[in-house]
């Protein structure tokens, strides 16, 4: 490849990269839509040689009460924003122009971006191009689409990707199969993956699943984009 030799050709490899980089998310998003897809912690952990396991089921093939029991822990208004909650990200804001820590506020439609194209780690560079991509997410997507994607590519251990890997890894059974307390503790782990055993969960991660399984059947039509009924 013939490198420019002008500042205007320079300019123009900047754009057409820019191009590239924006495009690409857009393209992968389509191909999404109907392919299996792999996270970028998957693609990690096959470049450093580690074992993963990942298993994709469509969406009817993973239990109800795992779908319920995330939406609530994760984000309760998935089924009404645009992959983004901005009342939700402007109390956060509001908490860091005080001086405090930001919390939360990061859609299941963001983790997915998150998961399909960045990388782990607080960043607000990260924060920021996960905006974006949530809404192209959301603008190609349908909701039913996305959880399915969500539940395949979530990390839920060591290794461990997506519900049926993990449903077979800490209790045994496929995913179709978890009853409403192991979807709650499988749920209640995604913000601790690593350190939240969902078979033998500790004191508070017990709790934790406990106040999800209460929620979720108080919750009322928050989950119709996904579930029938």
């Amino acid at each position: 490849m013939r490198l420019p030799s002008s500042k205007g050709g320079w300019a123009k490899l900047s754009a057409f990269v820019l191009a590239l980089i924006v495009a690409a998310p857009i393209f992968l998003t389509i191909v999404y839509s109907i392919v299996p897809p792999i996270s970028t912690l998957m693609v990690g952990r096959w470049a450093q040689l580690l074992w993963v396991d990942r298993q994709w089921e469509p969406l009817e093939n993973i239990s109800p009460n795992l779908v319920k029991a995330v939406i609530t822990s994760e984000d309760a208004r998935f089924c009404e924003h645009d992959g983004v909650d901005w009342r939700a990200l402007q109390k956060q804001v509001e908490v860091l122009s005080e001086g405090e820590a930001p919390r939360g506020a990061s859609t299941l439609t963001m983790q997915t971006a998150k998961n399909l194209f960045l990388w782990n780690g607080r960043s607000y560079v990260r924060k920021g191009l996960e905006l974006p991509l949530a809404l192209v997410l959301d603008g190609i997507l349908t909701k039913r689409r996305m959880m399915e994607i969500y539940l395949n590519v979530a990390e839920w251990g060591e290794g461990i990707f997506g519900a049926e890997a993990a449903a077979q890894a800490w209790f045994g059974k496929p995913a179709k199969d978890l009853t409403r307390t192991e979807a709650a503790r499988l749920a209640t782990a995604l913000p601790d993956p690593l350190g939240r055993n969902p078979a033998k969960p500790s004191p508070g991660h017990r709790k934790l699943s406990a106040t999800n399984v209460a929620r979720v059947a108080q919750a009322g039509p928050i989950f119709s984009c996904v579930l029938d009924g």
